[in-house]
């Protein structure tokens, strides 16, 4: 069975990396929950000046960004008199698992994506819609995603730490390797009407990051909306609103008994879990690319 499905794949062009992820045109995707053919399809699909797309690395303050434009964009949110999750408000364009129909969705539509700048829609390209990447510093990225590999169903259980960030400085996670997909998206920025954010900028002044947010998307709010949307976007009112925490995905997606999906939110965490020769291994790979990348990171809380 496994050689015939491997054949299949094959002939798709798909390469199977294991029994939860396959990588095609370069990228790894989830196993079960996204085909070749859809993939092909999101170069042709039709892009709005009025879309806005949420850009990430996995773990990257995606779930945090999400909150933050829907609290934006749609009042009911923000005053909760509509009990709307997030995963409705600003779904994955890649991930359509519960077949919404994107194409008659009202404007402005809000998407979230992992994908590689090479293979979002082709009107993006072209500079239609809007594109907010938001970047978090790498050492923080692989601890959370340490914790979250071992919270999803769908993917490999790696309780060894050292054998996890080995799989991660390969590339063999999904959105693949971390330099790769911020280097693609900075280098291309001039095709892409694209606003750039740092995850521990936002931690370290939210308001002024929503400001940013909400000029590059032409949305003009009150001094009172403004501060409403940080107070519901503080880690600690997300982590029990269960229209933000993702509580309430399938258990066939994420076993809460192993964690929490919004586990710490914080920026540093990575000290607590990188021992120093695992820190020394992670630089070895990635600072001579990460000087060269046109952003700043922060390390470590107390940097603020």
């Amino acid at each position: 069975m496994t050689t015939q499905r491997n054949t299949v794949t094959a002939a798709l062009g798909m390469e199977p990396l294991d029994k939860y992820m396959f990588k095609y045109k370069g990228f790894n995707f989830l196993q079960g929950s996204v085909t070749p053919e859809y993939i092909d399809s999101l170069e042709d699909f039709k892009i709005r000046d009025s879309d806005i797309f949420l850009v990430t690395f996995p773990k990257s303050g995606t779930i945090w960004t999400q909150n933050i434009l829907s609290l934006i964009y749609h009042e009911g949110h923000r005053n909760g008199t509509e009990n709307t999750v997030l995963i409705d408000r600003v779904p994955w364009l890649e991930y359509n698992v519960c077949n919404r129909d994107y194409g008659n969705r009202p404007s402005p539509r809000l998407f979230s994506t992992h994908l590689p700048y090479y293979l979002v829609p082709k009107g993006l390209k072209n500079g239609a819609g809007k594109i907010i990447y938001v970047a978090r510093n790498p050492k923080d990225v692989l601890v959370s995603y340490y914790h979250f590999f071992n919270i999803t169903v769908k993917l490999e259980k790696i309780e060894d730490f050292d054998i996890f960030m080995e799989k991660f400085l390969a590339g063999k996670v999904l959105g693949n390797f971390w330099l790769d997909h911020i280097e693609g998206w900075s280098a291309k920025e001039n095709n892409f009407n694209i606003l750039f954010l740092l995850y521990e900028e936002m931690k370290k002044d939210l308001r002024s990051n929503v400001v940013k947010i909400c000029n590059f998307l032409g949305v003009t709010l009150t001094e009172e909306e403004l501060d409403d949307i940080v107070d519901k976007a503080s880690f600690d009112k997300m982590s029990v609103d269960p229209r933000s925490n993702y509580s309430s995905m399938h258990p066939e997606f994420l076993d809460f008994s192993k964690g929490r999906f919004l586990r710490k939110g914080t920026v540093g965490d990575w000290k607590n879990t990188m021992t120093v020769a695992q820190n020394e291994r992670f630089d070895s790979i990635f600072k001579e690319r990460m000087e060269k990348l046109p952003f700043k990171f922060c390390w470590d809380i107390n940097e603020f």
